[in-house]
């Protein structure tokens, strides 16, 4: 089925849908670099409002399983590819791409020129684009993405953040329900040293994985919960998560955060790092493609080591007076981590807990535990 792609400059590519008839679909047009992973791509909450172009030229050989769910659902606005396999062959597999995106009402083209299409979006920007199979007029779908909103200024957590707490089930491998005290005390689970607060922006289940397997129990918070109650909640230490859209309309969020840091180690990937940086006197500012893919080198800047990351931001730390450097991004120099020499706060802005790029930077989670271990050894 004949499918048109339109961005919002007047730019057009031809191609075919795979998952059926397309009204319109909209968003953010961007590409990622990995050469697998989509899955994990597809059900990352941080890609809402976005169409993901990927760069290498067959996707779904492999299928879809259920292990490599990063959250409930996909949260990606289309999937873009060269050629996509309808006849996946891996033992693992349970269902073909375009049956999983047909299933969760996701739109998928092929047959696009993906080299074309990144190569215009790292010449001119990421930008707001339309795809159809019904609106095949070039100029009037591009209209149409005209009238989306743009990615600044949006605040996308709403669409992806939890409303209620719960806690992470690592038996079953999912959230789990949780209850809170009428006086919004916990009362924590046994099994693990550490209490930990994760705030929820949108997170990635493999954080929530990595965390309670480096010894730490987790209660998952929606993004309103305020810093009253994260004090009534009693843990020992707060994690805030990756998201999607701009940090800097996140204002109320911003100002509890920066009453936590006052009270609670804090350590942050993604979004959860802007969002510190912000909570610190620093901003934030939009990347003219942004960082998306497995493939992407930083230098710690404390040891030297320079490691391979799997990146997802469209926005970039401009970092306030008095924090340490930590990482730099080895292609653009922007900031891809920091702490705060007064206090123990930690923040890295790719993602060390990719399950299906690289692995380099899985310190980060030693480093986190080993910190609020510390700061509760002080307190005690």
């Amino acid at each position: 089925m004949r499918a048109l792609l339109a961005l919002e400059d007047g730019f057009t590519l031809e191609g075919e849908s795979f998952t059926g008839p397309i009204e319109a679909a909209g968003g953010e047009v961007i590409f990622n670099t990995a050469m697998s992973g989509y899955q994990e791509l597809l059900t990352d909450p941080s890609y809402a409002g976005q169409m993901v172009c990927l760069t290498y030229p067959l996707i779904g050989n492999y299928g879809i399983n259920a292990e490599d769910m990063e959250s409930g659902k996909i949260h990606m606005s289309a999937l873009i590819v060269k050629e996509c396999c309808k006849e996946p062959s891996n033992w693992r597999s349970v269902e073909s791409l375009p049956a999983f995106l047909m299933r969760h009402g996701v739109p998928g083209i092929e047959g696009i020129d993906t080299r074309a299409l990144t190569l215009h979006l790292r010449k001119n920007g990421a930008m707001r684009g339309c795809i159809s199979t019904t609106l095949l007029d070039p100029e009037k779908l591009a209209e149409k993405a005209r009238s989306l909103p743009a990615m600044e200024g949006q605040n996308l957590v709403t669409r992806v953040a939890p409303s209620r707490p719960y806690r992470w089930d690592e038996t079953a491998g999912r959230p789990a329900p949780a209850t809170l005290n009428a006086d919004g005390s916990y009362i924590w689970p046994g099994g693990h040293s550490l209490h930990i607060l994760v705030y929820d922006f949108g997170i990635k289940w493999n954080i929530l994985r990595l965390l309670a397997a480096h010894d730490m129990e987790l209660l998952i918070v929606p993004p309103s919960f305020t810093c009253e109650q994260a004090k009534a909640a009693a843990p020992d230490g707060v994690f805030l998560s990756n998201g999607p859209g701009d940090p800097a309309v996140l204002k109320p969020e911003i100002a509890e955060i920066a009453r936590l840091a006052e009270i609670f180690p804090i350590g942050a990937i993604c979004l959860g790092h802007q969002l510190l940086g912000h909570a610190l006197g620093g901003t934030t500012e939009k990347l003219k493609f942004g960082h998306h893919g497995v493939n992407h080198p930083v230098k710690n800047l404390i040891t030297g080591r320079i490691e391979i990351s799997s990146q997802n931001h469209g926005f970039c730390v401009i970092p306030p007076d008095g924090v340490e450097k930590v990482y730099v991004n080895l292609n653009d120099g922007t900031l891809e981590g920091f702490r705060d020499p007064q206090r123990p706060i930690m923040t890295v802005q790719h993602h060390p807990e990719a399950a299906a790029g690289p692995t380099d930077s899985r310190t980060f989670f030693d480093d986190f535990r080993d910190m609020v271990l510390q700061h509760k050894e002080k307190r005690s």
